[in-house]
């Protein structure tokens, strides 16, 4: 009876606390935003949508398995389902392993040698991943396209030389792609893993009569290895759901991906197709960082770090300095200065490749009364351009905000509540999107919110469905970074402020938010340049009338109005390497880990 009357007291107390309150809320308002549009979608894949009854033979809402039969089994499985997963697999793959190889490479280059310009290059050669990825996706067209896709030619075409369709288009320029994009990645992980490699152990070696090549595949890759794997691992998952690259390199050649798939289904109204492709996407990604996540606990087998401090051990690159120092340029010029100088110069030519100076013009930013009919006048002077840009400012910068703030209130819930039921419920519900390809959530999130349910109105083609999606996407990093903020703020200040009579809310706004104001600071800028250069999430949700710079670019793209489209990404461009370069200046040490999300 004692204790009973001792546990109901104690359960009265913590059903009183606003911590355990708040926390109830956050779960209940993320588990509808998350959670539910994912399990409804998925449910879509076993259930007769609507106007299918005549091929599913069941009424619509009923269970069937026509969708998957048709996917895996079905006379037409090899074109619509098989060829566009191992599209997506052979990218995947290829992309991640080249990145891995040539990004571990030069991270021991950037980390542990004399190379010249080390320090610069360390910051350089990590802007391509600041920038959309699909900015070289255009440039390679602006190179390289050819008469299979035909209005205006390429450079090489308009030179004289006729590009094949396999360098042009498909498979090959989207693994070169999408290595170039995730080089910086793998720097910034197997980077960070060799600074914190303490370097006597590869000292000790030495002192033992160990030769470099010894120490190094017996010493410096066994202590890596669980970090280069979780590099591949991430670069994988991410590649799975990449749109942007194989829709702009694909279509001229008829080269899918799962994530073009899911596109070209929803667009067609094949809505329980497009469920088993985000299905699909959606099981690999999480295959793939489950398998990251025991990595990851398996790590602590590899533990190097001592007591006394991290010794970082330079080793000199001797005859191969200005070699290595020249590879390391050349890669900064094809990954940044090339592709970026292609799509200034094409916005600033009537006709592509061609490099006479009454070639030159402004039209494609300020003209007016252009010969065309979509495009009338320069993007800066296009009512279009500026609507799509107001609404990327707005929607960014509120989803943003708002997920900042609600990513410091999830850390604060984690650290503080007394039922870790409800902080291990929060930690998992707010990082699933991580496990969840920005198309595949995209259909999601339009499947929750593509009709009214109960008192919320039906979303589709309004702003609040893209940032409501945005917010959502962008959680995983803001409340792990709440948690790890919250985790360096002991209780006893707030324990003092309790004791004073102060409130949930009170506490919160003269204690937690003074002292975090740099973790939240970081959050929402990290999400605004997310949400500035996104493509996937937004392909689906967006309607002409809530374009954003990104869909309004790709619109442009589809009218075949190049210069345009270029000169769109560059605006965008621009923006997100402002906003990367200013939370490089406010976050620090933490920029590498940001930008690892």
């Amino acid at each position: 009876m004692i204790l009973w009357r001792r546990v109901s007291t104690q359960g009265l107390r913590y059903v009183g606390d606003p911590v355990l309150a708040l926390g109830m809320v956050l779960l209940v308002a993320f588990a509808w935003l998350i959670a539910v549009p994912i399990g409804m979608i998925l449910t879509d894949a076993f259930t007769s949508q609507p106007g299918d009854a005549a091929r599913t033979d069941v009424t619509d809402g009923a269970v069937t398995a026509y969708y998957i039969t048709r996917a895996l089994a079905s006379r037409m499985s090899g074109i619509i389902f098989f060829a566009p997963l191992w599209n997506t697999l052979m990218v995947a793959v290829s992309a991640a392993g080249m990145a891995l190889v040539i990004g571990a490479g030069l991270a021991w280059v950037l980390v542990r040698s004399d190379l010249p310009w080390r320090s610069w290059f360390s910051v350089a050669l990590i802007i391509p991943y600041m920038l959309p990825v699909w900015t070289f996706a255009l440039a390679w067209v602006t190179l390289f396209k050819n008469a299979t896709q035909g209005g205006q030619p390429g450079w090489m075409q308009a030179l004289g030389a006729e590009p094949p369709d396999w360098l042009a288009y498909g498979l090959v320029p989207t693994i070169i792609i999408l290595t170039l994009h995730y080089i910086p990645f793998a720097i910034l992980i197997i980077g960070g893993a060799l600074r914190r490699l303490d370097g006597q152990l590869e000292e000790a070696a030495q002192m033992l009569g160990a030769r470099r090549l010894a120490i190094l595949w017996r010493v410096t890759i066994p202590a890596l290895r669980p970090a280069v794997l979780s590099a591949g691992l991430l670069m994988f998952a991410d590649a799975i759901g990449e749109f942007s690259v194989p829709y702009i390199l694909g279509l001229p050649v008829q080269f899918e991906t799962l994530s073009v798939s899911l596109f070209r289904a929803i667009s067609t109204q094949q809505n329980g197709m497009a469920a088993v492709f985000a299905a699909v996407v959606l099981l690999i990604g999480v295959i793939t960082l489950g398998i990251d996540a025991w990595m990851l606990r398996e790590a602590h087998r590899f533990a190097t770090i001592g007591g006394k401090g991290m010794i970082s051990r330079i080793s000199p690159l001797l005859a191969a300095r200005w070699p290595l120092f020249l590879a390391v340029a050349l890669l900064f010029f094809v990954s940044v200065i090339m592709p970026l100088a292609t799509l200034i110069l094409s916005t600033l030519m009537h006709i592509p490749g061609r490099f006479g100076t009454d070639n030159f013009t402004l039209d494609y930013w300020i003209g007016r009364d252009l010969p065309t009919v979509a495009m009338t006048n320069g993007i800066l002077l296009a009512p279009e351009f500026w609507h799509a840009a107001w609404n990327s400012l707005r929607i960014a910068g509120m989803a943003a905000l708002a997920a900042g703030g609600l990513g410091l209130l999830v850390g604060y819930v984690v650290a503080r509540s007394p039922w870790r039921w409800l902080a291990a419920a929060l930690r998992g519900v707010t990082f699933f999107p991580y496990l969840v390809p920005g198309i595949a959530f995209a259909a999601a999130i339009l499947v929750l919110f593509a009709a009214p349910r109960g008192p919320i109105p039906a979303l589709y083609g309004t702003p609040w469905i893209l940032l409501l999606a945005l917010v959502a996407d962008q959680m995983p990093f803001a409340s792990r970074l709440g948690i790890s903020a919250m985790a360096q703020l002991g209780p006893d200040v707030e324990d003092a402020a309790r004791m004073m009579g102060a409130g949930l809310l009170r506490r919160l706004h003269a204690i937690v938010l003074p002292i975090l104001n740099g973790a939240f600071a970081t959050a929402v800028l990290l999400s605004f340049i997310s949400g500035i250069k996104g493509v996937s999430l937004f392909i689906l949700l967006a309607v002409p009338s809530t374009d954003v710079l990104t869909t309004f670019s790709l619109r442009l793209v589809d009218y075949g109005y190049d210069q345009a489209a270029n000169a769109v990404v560059l605006v965008i461009s621009l923006m997100a390497l402002l906003g990367s370069l200013l939370m490089h200046r406010l976050a620090g040490p933490g920029f590498a880990q940001g930008l690892e999300r």
